[in-house]
Order: structure tokens, then sequence, then C-alpha cells
């Protein structure tokens, strides 16, 4: 059972006792990422992330480290494009101590400008990495053919110009405009009761901020087709195709519908790309749902000399799904998939408080496992068929990074 409290000044909290375990996973989960960036200040979410772990009042970054150490605990945090989320996962007899310390990080990080420099160099190093890894940036190169200049083109680790710029006052800036009480969730999920939501409030209900945060602007889905040159050993090519938002009632059968084309080993698109035709080691396909749209990617890498027949290939998998529909067994098996998927999910409190905190960040809403399990099983043939040839159309975006930088040939314009 979820427990929803709202604190005076807007922080929302939501609890889920699980008393069959000994862990507790606490995340604070802020609604601003890369998204809610500009031209000058991209990558400012994810660096912010990577500063509030360098040192506070009293504590400085080895203490912060040595804090869930000693108590046997994980502590981490990550950026998206929508989101940004600081969580640590303790046995349940700590979790005060977890919640005092992640409090501290949140309220009280001192942005040393020792420590700013040197983790400059480490997020730089991050974005040369990212860059070494052609199969993972060819995905932002897509963001860009599908979104344009609009914010959800946007780099999270930003560029080497940007981080450059960034220092104290602009991290104090960014916290007081996006870290605002009306745009936080705590959430906790373990062997922990209600009592503990009076703990939370003690230390996130009282601050204050006037600032109002700008509405996002909807994209223009585009359909560029972009490609970079760059010394690899393979061709890596992204094919985007407007997708779904957040909360779309049509969620779950585009869900199944992405399980059948390239979700998973017995998928269209993994038999007719790597089983039948051997042509890669690695083709998926993945839906990406934001606030106001979404995105269904198709990857496959290949050898250059292969890159056309890869194309085609995937094109005309996609072709016959949209003639011939999917068939009563990959619905029933997908439609499985997806339950075992969540049953599985729901052994793990860092799952659970993830799920949770998203959605009352985003969404604002707690469907039951009955509730989902009940969606999942109204997909039918016709709403997966009908949404296949609703999305796939011709109006889709392509990125690629390839030795010769050399798009298919026969790109649908």
């Amino acid at each position: 059972m979820i427990k929803k409290y709202t604190c005076q000044n807007g922080v929302r909290i939501v609890l889920e006792n699980i008393p069959t375990v000994r862990s507790v996973a606490i995340g604070i989960w802020i609604g601003t990422g890369s998204r809610n960036e500009n031209e000058k200040n991209n990558g400012i979410s994810h660096f912010l992330e990577h500063m509030f772990f360098k040192g506070t009042n009293t504590r400085s970054a080895r203490e912060i480290a040595e804090s869930f150490d000693s108590i046997g605990g994980q502590v981490n945090a990550f950026t998206s494009k929508e989101y940004t989320c600081y969580y640590a996962k303790v046995l349940d007899e700590h979790a005060g101590i977890a919640l005092e310390v992640l409090a501290d990080m949140f309220f009280n990080s001192v942005f040393d400008e020792e420590e700013l420099k040197k983790e400059k160099n480490v997020v730089l190093e991050e974005i040369k990495m990212y860059e070494d890894t052609p199969d993972d940036i060819v995905h932002d190169i897509l963001s860009k053919a599908t979104f344009g200049n609009h914010a959800l083109a946007y780099p999270i680790l930003g560029t080497e110009e940007t981080l450059e710029t960034f220092n104290g006052d602009k991290l104090r800036e960014y916290i007081y405009e996006h870290y605002t009480p009306d745009n936080v969730v705590i959430s906790i999920a373990g062997n922990i009761d209600e009592s503990y939501i009076k703990d939370v409030e003690g230390y996130f209900g009282k601050y204050e901020s006037k600032f109002t945060r700008k509405e996002y602007t909807t994209p223009t889905v585009l359909a560029e087709k972009l490609s970079r040159k760059k010394e690899t050993e393979q061709a890596h090519l992204c094919i985007g195709y407007n997708g779904l938002k957040l909360g779309h009632e049509q969620i779950y059968s585009l869900i199944v519908l992405n399980n059948v084309l390239g979700g998973s080993m017995s998928s269209r698109l993994f038999q007719d790309v790597r089983e039948q035709r051997g042509l890669a080691y690695s083709i998926f396909s993945y839906h990406s749902a934001f606030l106001d749209n979404g995105l269904l990617t198709i990857y496959g890498g290949t050898a250059s000399n292969q890159l056309n027949t890869l194309f085609e290939t995937i094109q005309a998998t996609i072709a016959v799904l949209k003639k011939d529909g999917i068939t009563e067994r990959e619905l029933y098996n997908s439609k499985e998939q997806l339950k075992g998927s969540l049953m599985l999910s729901l052994e793990s409190t860092n799952s659970r408080m993830s799920r949770n905190g998203k959605n009352e960040l985003l969404l604002k809403r707690h469907r039951s496992l009955d509730e989902i399990i009940e969606m999942i099983s109204n997909v039918t043939l016709d709403t997966v068929n009908n949404l296949t040839k609703s999305i796939f159309t011709d109006h889709y975006s392509v990125a690629l990074i390839s030795p010769e930088g050399d798009l298919p040939k026969n790109l649908m314009c």
C-alpha cells in the first residue's frame, strides 16, 4: 500500500511499506533534466548531480562516501532528460542515517571552487568516454535528428564548452529555479513504517522558493537524416518514429508492439536481422516516453558494406508487420513477458522506489498491480495493429555513425 503525503511547502512524499525485506530505498526526485536547460547551460543538471557528492558544510566528499560505506549502504544519482534522482539503499536500521546524509547533500553542498575544477575534469573524461562509444552517442544524434533545436535534443552530459562555464553561482541559481518544493518528490520503499514520513518532512517540509518555473514547449517532431564520419569498426544506425507520451491510454499496446518488433531475442528484428541473415550482433528497439511525446527507436550495428542491407531488412520487417499485423501467439507471449517483468521488479526495493517516485513526479498517480495487469490484459490484436500503422509511417528520423558517413541509399525522405 502506497502512502502519500504533501508537506506544507509542496514537497510530496510517497512511502511503500514492504515488511518482508530488511532494506530501505530512499530517492529524492526532482523534475528537471537536460530538457530544462538552454544552449548556454546544457549539462548543468548532470554536473550538479556530480557536485552534490563533493562536500557539504560539515562533510567532505570522502566523509559522504564513508557515511554509506560504514553502514553497508549504497548511494548514487542519475540524470535524464526530464528528471534527476539522488538515491540510497541501506539496511532498515540505518534509514535515519541515510536520510540525514541525503538531506545534507541536498541543502548544504558548498560547491567549493577546487572541487568544481576537479569535477569538471571528471565530467570531461565522461564526455570523452561517451565519444568513444559510438553505439551510445548515435542515440544522441537521433535526438537531434528528431527534435532539432528543441531542448529534448540536448545531450544530458552537455558539452566541453558549456561545462567550462559552470561555477558555484550558476549551480545555486539553477537549484533556486528548478529544485523548488513543488518540483520535488521523496520516494521511500522498504521495511519502514509511516512514522518515517514525519522524519522526511522534518528535513524537506520547510524550505521555500518563490520562483515560477517555465512551462514546457512541445517539440515539433522532425524527420531529419544525420550522419557522422568517425573511425569505427561498424556502422551504427538508429531509426526514430514518433511514439506516445507518458500515461497515454495506448502505452501498453505500444510496449507490446515494441516487444514483438525488437524488445527480445524472439522479436521480429532479432530473428530477421541476426538469426536469419547474420547481419548484426546487436539489433533492438525501445520506446522513450516523455511528458508530451515519445520516440520509438530502432538500433542496429553492422559492417559498413552491409549497411544498406541492414536498413532494407529493417524496413522489410516493418512492412510485413504493418501488412499482416502481429500473431495471437506474439500477443500472448508479449503480454506474459510484461506481466513477468512487472512481478519480478516488485521484488526490489530500488525498483519500487523508482516506480513510485517517477509516477508521482511525472504522472501524479499510482496504479495498483491489479490495475496494471488489467491494462496489459486489455491489449488486443486490433489495438496493437492499429498502432503499428499509425507509428510506422514515412515520417522518420535517422542517425548514423560510420567510417564513411554515408547514409543508406534508399532512405525515404
